[in-house]
């Protein structure tokens, strides 16, 4: 073939056949070739934020699972007020104490001769809003009211399964600072509802002479 119509071949002829006659010069890099600048051998260019982002994953991956703490309350002092009462039947009076420090007191009415108050310790086992009261001899019961013997207001601390004896209101305030009752503790109905928000179920209760 003459060398003019090969030349003119090559130019006539499509792209696809020139990658067919000459793949080593389209794909092959030159042998020596050095590194693109800011790059180095074997690597792309450094990202800051992707390098920085594959850290924390790599950290999430081998960092082991803790067990958790739980509450923090666990680790912090109990802060809550400790409230404990003590009756002195000498005084006629229950001292309310915060944190071994009396906070107040109240005048009461103590059992009478032949039902006098238990000495000893106790704690209140319940606590009532308006009681009812049965009588221990006639078993009448009086409802909530002006006239109930309990007043507005019952703190139980005792009970031997069958009677009880507790803090209550009384309609007859005359009484209170005297030994007038079958073994419980009389008060002004407005001092009894000022105990009952200052107490709850399992306030430890000492009854001393």
């Amino acid at each position: 073939m003459a060398i003019g119509e090969l030349i003119q071949n090559v130019i006539a002829a499509p792209a696809a056949a020139l990658f067919a006659l000459a793949p080593t010069v389209l794909l092959m890099a030159p042998a020596q070739a050095g590194p693109l600048p800011g790059a180095t051998s074997g690597s792309r260019p450094i990202n800051p934020t992707s390098t920085s982002a594959a850290l924390d994953q790599l950290a999430v991956q081998t960092t082991p699972d803790l067990p958790s703490l739980g509450s923090p309350d666990r680790f912090l002092p109990d802060l809550k007020p400790v409230i404990r009462l003590v009756i002195k039947l000498a005084d006629r009076r229950v001292y309310v104490y915060q944190n071994d420090q009396v906070k107040t007191s109240f005048p009461i009415a103590i059992g009478r001769s032949g039902w006098e108050t238990p000495t000893g310790s106790y704690q209140v086992l319940q606590m009532l809003r308006n009681p009812s009261w049965q009588n221990p001899f006639t078993g009448e019961v009086i409802p909530a009211g002006s006239d109930n013997p309990l007043g507005t207001r019952w703190i139980g601390f005792w009970t031997d399964g069958n009677n009880f004896i507790g803090f209550h209101g009384t309609p007859n305030e005359e009484t209170v600072g005297t030994p007038a009752s079958h073994g419980c503790i009389r008060m002004y109905d407005r001092d009894v509802q000022k105990l009952f928000e200052m107490v709850g179920v399992g306030t430890k209760v000492s009854v001393v002479p």
